[in-house]
């Protein structure tokens, strides 16, 4: 299954000409292209789809989504833990 997740943008750079960020999704990071939400600043949340963030949320919307789909058991197939990422809060603020 492939979702949008919602997550928050923590940086954002310009790297070789692709406007890209790190994204926070509960206590996972994740590196997301930005190219298609341009208007998108740090702070924000935005929906992630296979490493692009494909539209911007409010803060109220992104928190709902998140907790929808982590109490469908959604999330750690989406978003399973990679072998260095440290275990984290699964709070989306």
């Amino acid at each position: 299954m492939c979702l949008a997740i919602p997550g928050k943008i923590l940086d954002s750079r310009d790297h070789d000409g692709t406007r890209a960020g790190r994204v926070q999704f509960g206590g996972i990071v994740r590196q997301v292209c930005l190219d298609f939400v341009p208007e998108a600043v740090v702070g924000d949340y935005v929906m992630v789809h296979v490493g692009f963030a494909i539209s911007r949320v409010d803060t109220e919307e992104a928190e709902r989504t998140y907790k929808l789909l982590e109490e469908m058991g959604v999330l750690e197939e989406e978003l399973p833990k990679l072998d260095d990422e440290p275990p984290g809060p699964a709070s989306a603020q």
